[in-house]
C-alpha cells in the first residue's frame, strides 16, 4: 500500500525564519535550510514536525515511540528506519514526486552511529547524551521555494488530511522565549601545546604507513542560557551554507550550517561533494581572489583532496554498478563567507533493489572526515580525540517516499544540551601538513560561529 501525495501551495514572503517560528520550541520539528540562495545546492527548504513515530539509538538499542506505543529493538537503526517508513507510510512510490521530500524519514545519524555498522575499539569518553540515531517518520512536509516565492505544503493521504494538517498549521503560536546568551567563554578541550602532541602522533601514524590521511578534531564548549532557535537564526544569518539545519529534540537542540553535501540520491542516481582544502576570506576583494587561486592550486590541498575523492569512489562503489562510477568535477573552489573550500563532486549508478539507506549504511561515516583508509583512520582518532564526537561529522538529511535520499556532513555543527553549548572544528592531517598552519585552521573554520555567539 502507498498512500497517495495531497498538495497545496499558498504564497511565501521569503521570511524563513518567521514561517518556521511556530513550530521552533516543539519536540522532533525540523528546518532543513538551504542557506546562501546564491550557492548551486540552494533550492528549498524543508519543514515538519508532529511525527507519526520517532526512532532513536543509544548504543545497541533502538527505541521506536509510535505517539506514546513504546518499543525497542537491537536490529540494524537504519533497517529500523526502513521498515517503520514502510509501515507507516506504505511501499516507496516508483515515480519521483519533483518535490526533494514528500514525506519519509528526516533526522540525524550521527558519526558514532557507525559503531553499529564497523567493529570500532572503545577509548574516548561518551560524555554527550544526543542519541547515535534521531529519525522521526513524517506523513507531510511544507516545502518552501524562495525563488519562486511558494509554500507547497504536502500531506500523504486523502483531502482531508490535507486540510486537517493546515488547520493544525494555522493554529500554531510563537511562543515568547528568553533570549539567547553565552554565560561563560568558549573553552577547547585540548590547549594548543596538547593539540601539537596529538598532531605528532598522527605524524608518527602517517610515517609508519597507517594511514595516508587522519582528521584531528578539537571540540569548544561554553555554558549558555535562553532559546536556541534565536542563537541559530543569528547564525544562519551570517553563514548563509546550503546545508543547514535546526533540530529540536526533547532533550537537546542541533544547529547546524554546514557548507557539505554528504550523499544525495535521486532516481538511481548517486552523488557526494567531499570538501577537502580550506583558506580564509578576505575583506579585500583582491587578495580573497588570489586566495581562491592558492587553494586551488595548492599541491597539498590537492593531494588530500584526491585521496578523499579515491575513499568515496571507493565507498559509493560498493553499492553502484560497476563501471559507473565517476568524477565529474576535481578541485572546484566552493566560498563561504568564512573560508574557500576546494571541493570535489563523485557520482555513480545505485544498483537495482537497493535503497538510499543501503546507500547510507554502505558509506557511513562520510569518509571526508574520517582520513584513508577509513577504518584505520577511525581507530586513531579514536585513541587521539579525548571525548566521542557524537552528532559532529556524522549527517542530516532525509530518506523521501519516493525513494530520494540527501544528506550533509555534520561539520560547522552545534549541538546544545543540558546548558552547555558543543562545537567541533578539525582538518584532514597527511604527511606534509605544518602544525601552526593546521591549528589555524580550525579557527578559520569557525570564524563565523565562535565570535558570533561570544559573551
Amino acid at each position: 500500500m502507498s498512500y497517495p501525495l495531497q498538495s497545496l501551495s499558498l504564497p511565501f514572503d521569503g521570511d524563513l525564519f518567521a514561517f518556521f517560528a511556530p513550530l521552533a520550541h516543539q519536540p522532533w520539528a525540523m528546518l532543513l535550510e538551504s542557506g546562501g540562495t546564491e550557492h548551486v545546492d540552494s533550492r528549498y527548504h524543508l519543514i515538519c514536525a508532529d511525527p507519526l513515530a520517532t526512532l532513536t539509538t543509544q548504543g545497541e538499542m533502538t527505541r521506536i515511540d509510535r505517539r506514546g506505543e513504546i518499543t525497542t529493538s537491537s536490529e540494524d537503526p537504519l533497517a529500523l528506519v526502513a521498515q517503520w517508513q514502510a509501515q507507516l507510510l506504505g511501499t516507496l512510490d516508483d515515480a519521483p514526486t519533483g518535490w526533494p521530500f514528500s514525506g519519509g524519514a528526516m533526522g540525524l545519524f550521527g558519526y558514532d552511529l557507525g559503531r553499529r555498522f564497523e567493529r570500532l575499539p572503545t577509548l574516548a569518553a561518551a560524555d554527550l547524551q544526543l542519541p547515535q540515531l534521531a529519525v522521526g517518520i513524517y506523513d507531510w512536509a511544507w516545502v518552501l521555494d524562495p525563488h519562486e516565492k511558494v509554500a507547497h505544503l504536502l500531506v500523504r493521504g486523502s483531502q482531508a488530511d490535507l486540510q486537517r494538517r493546515l488547520a493544525w498549521w494555522q493554529a500554531q503560536q510563537v511562543r515568547p522565549q528568553p533570549a539567547f546568551k553565552l554565560t561563560g567563554p568558549w573553552q577547547a578541550n585540548l590547549s594548543q601545546a596538547e593539540y601539537a602532541e596529538r598532531f605528532a602522533r598522527v605524524q608518527a601514524y602517517l610515517q609508519a604507513g597507517d594511514c595516508y590521511q587522519i582528521n584531528l578534531t578539537q571540540r569548544f564548549d561554553a555554558p549558555y542560557a535562553g532559546d536556541e532557535w534565536q542563537a541559530y537564526q543569528a547564525l544562519s544569518r551570517v553563514n548563509r551554507a546550503p546545508f543547514s539545519a535546526f533540530i529540536r529534540l526533547g532533550d537537546a537542540a542541533v544547529l547546524s550550517l554546514s557548507p557539505e553535501r554528504f550523499l544525495r540520491l535521486e532516481g538511481n542516481r548517486v552523488q557526494t561533494k567531499p570538501i577537502k582544502g580550506t583558506l580564509p576570506r578576505h575583506a579585500d576583494p583582491d587578495l580573497d581572489a588570489q586566495a581562491a587561486a592558492i587553494l586551488c592550486q595548492s599541491p597539498k590541498d590537492r593531494a588530500e583532496n584526491l585521496m578523499i575523492v579515491d575513499l568515496l569512489r571507493n565507498d559509493i562503489g560498493r553499492v553502484c554498478v560497476p563501471g559507473s562510477v565517476a568524477v565529474p568535477s576535481l578541485f572546484a573552489i566552493e566560498s563561504f563567507p568564512a573560508v574557500h573550500h576546494l571541493v570535489s563532486t563523485v557520482t555513480g549508478t545505485l544498483m537495482a533493489g537497493l535503497s538510499g539507506l543501503d546507500l547510507l549504511r554502505a558509506c557511513f561515516p562520510g569518509g571526508s572526515i574520517t582520513g584513508a583508509p577509513k577504518i584505520r583512520a577511525m581507530e586513531i582518532i579514536e585513541e587521539l580525540e579525548p571525548q566521542r564526537r557524537n552528532l559532529y561529522c556524522g549527517s542530516i538529511g532525509y530518506h523521501s517516499q519516493d525513494g530520494r535520499l540527501d544528506s550533509s556532513i555534520c561539520i560547522r555543527t552545534l549541538l546544545a544540551e543540558a546548558g552547555q553549548l558543543h562545537v567541533w572544528a578539525g582538518g584532514g592531517i597527511v604527511a606534509d601538513s605544518q602544525v601552526e598552519s593546521e591549528y589555524a585552521e580550525l579557527f578559520h573554520k569557525l570564524g563565523k560561529i565562535l565570535p558570533v555567539l561570544s559573551p
